[in-house]
């Protein structure tokens, strides 16, 4: 897959490769605001749903999810 071309759909693409890395690892939003807390962000199920649902969140929030749901080895072209 060829890499994003604007904001918006860098915003899209990490929101639907987040959702589908939780599906995956078989993390609810509820044991995800759970693992943040762990790294020092305060969220709810409800801030983690609407940033989602929305696609726009900081590269720090994304990255923190990633390493709350201790992923590794993370491809561009897989977003």
């Amino acid at each position: 897959m060829a890499l994003a071309k604007t904001k918006d759909e860098w915003g899209e693409r990490a929101s639907a490769f987040l959702k589908a890395k939780l599906k995956e690892k078989e993390v609810t939003y509820v044991e995800l605001v759970k693992r943040l807390k762990k790294h020092g962000f305060k969220e709810t199920e409800a801030s983690l749903t609407m940033k989602l649902k929305r696609g726009t969140f900081s590269a720090t929030f994304f990255l923190a999810c990633l390493a709350a749901m201790e992923l590794e080895g993370v491809v561009l072209e897989e977003i």
